[in-house]
């Protein structure tokens, strides 16, 4: 067990102390004890490391809003501790912190594991709104529908007290950590740099995940060069609880014949075996789709000749009003219309909105007031979406609309609690 600064993560090892090391990552909303079935086995071959994500399993709740900063925190741990070289297996969000690790940090990674991963998970949108729900709702919400999305229904009935233990796992986590790790997954997009990933791969999903599947797995298989993808059948999300023999079998024989050997700093290379790596046989045979079938990333069209600010604006206008509204205004957009949206994205976007002097939060109080007094009724409906994803509370906006009505007019600020109370509902209402 450790104590833990800001800048580092709650860690424990198990295992003999010459070993090499194999780090554990954990997903969203859980604990390193998700692994607890693997660690006998694995121990018997390496130091096993494992990690809780701030605010998870009594970890200190010092949020960590994109992978990038996980994955800094995590190396700052492990240079602590004089760890220097490593394998890694992660699952969810602890795979995107291994995809990190193997696009920036290439010399510290001996072998990786990916397990219900993706290169992109969802939608930006999707876990915005997670992050509206746990800040109006607490994580009760979240929590309840956990088993869900981690167990098939088969599993859920059969193993109450592993569902109740989901359910709890959850339920405790910080809230601030938890919508700061929803934020992490929102902006993750490694589409592009997959080809870049250099240490050998193994993609294991379940057959019966719903949320990171067979689907993104191949997209993973597709794009690393040296990949290979293991489907685990009758298993969702959470494969290593569970399916743990299965995923166990199979992350010793990844690890043990795919452990790449030591980067030399002198020659910028690596010294590869003699011998070809034998590819690690999937428990369940893997339609091998051609690389032909899957689709590659459609860059976001940008106007010609724009502005320099025009994609600064357009990440910022996406932040903040979520992709949906915006991919509909953008699809709008004809030649009549262009030069404006362009404008828009441009000088509100790229560069007022996205000036250091105010945060987001007190952006959106400025425009939410501004908008009621100009009786902008459709504008302020997205506002309205765009404040919560922004961090304001219902309550909070319901105080910048009692002043409002006080400088505005009353009139004014009747229709827009009328458009204020339906967006709240929606956005705020637990999705069954």
């Amino acid at each position: 067990m450790s104590e833990t600064p800001p800048n580092t993560l709650q860690y424990r090892f198990d295992g003999p102390e010459e070993a090499p090391v194999l780090i554990l990552g954990p997903s969203l909303g859980t604990t390193w004890h998700m692994w607890d079935r693997q660690v006998p086995e694995l121990t018997k071959q390496w130091r096993v490391f494992r990690f809780d994500l701030p605010g998870h399993g009594g970890a200190p709740a010092h949020p960590a809003g994109s992978v990038a900063d996980l994955t800094t925190r995590l190396l700052a741990t492990l240079e602590g501790l004089g760890v220097q070289r490593f394998g890694y297996a992660g699952c969810a969000l602890g795979g995107a912190v291994g995809i990190e690790l193997a696009l920036r940090h290439p010399e510290r990674l001996a072998s990786l594991a990916l397990i219900a991963a993706s290169p992109r998970f969802g939608t930006a949108d999707e876990f915005r709104r997670r992050g509206v729900i746990v800040r109006t709702n607490g994580l009760d919400p979240i929590a309840r529908s956990a088993p869900e999305r981690w167990f098939t229904g088969g599993f859920a009935a059969a193993q109450p007290a592993i569902t109740e233990w989901a359910v709890q796992m959850v339920r405790t986590t910080d809230p601030g950590c938890y919508i700061a790790a929803c934020e992490a997954l929102a902006s993750f997009d490694v589409r592009a740099g997959l080809g870049s990933v250099g240490v050998p791969t193994l993609v294991l999903v379940g057959s019966e995940d719903q949320v990171t599947g067979p689907a993104e797995a191949r997209t993973l298989v597709a794009g690393i060069p040296d990949a290979r993808l293991a489907v685990v059948p009758g298993a969702s999300h959470l494969v290593p609880v569970e399916q743990p023999a299965a995923v166990t079998d199979l992350l010793v024989r990844h690890f043990s014949t795919a452990w790449q050997p030591g980067f030399d700093t002198a020659t910028g290379h690596v010294a590869l075996p003699a011998a070809a790596v034998k590819p690690v046989p999937a428990v369940a045979a893997p339609q091998q789709v051609p690389v032909a079938e899957i689709a590659p990333p459609v860059a976001p069209q940008r106007p010609q000749g724009g502005p320099d600010a025009y994609d600064a604006g357009l990440k910022v206008r996406r932040e903040v009003l979520g992709d949906a509204h915006v991919d509909g205004v953008l699809a709008g957009t004809d030649d009549f219309s262009g030069d404006f949206q362009e404008l828009v994205t441009r000088y509100a976007w790229g560069e007022v909105w996205n000036r250091p002097g105010l945060d987001r939060r007190t952006r959106s109080c400025v425009t939410l007031t501004a908008l009621v007094a100009g009786g902008h009724l459709e504008e302020l409906a997205f506002h309205i979406r765009a404040a919560l994803r922004n961090g304001l509370t219902p309550d909070e906006i319901k105080e910048v609309l009692l002043q409002a009505a006080v400088y505005c007019g009353i009139p004014a600020a009747n229709s827009a609690f009328r458009v204020a109370q339906q967006v709240v509902r929606e956005e705020t209402t637990p999705q069954e």
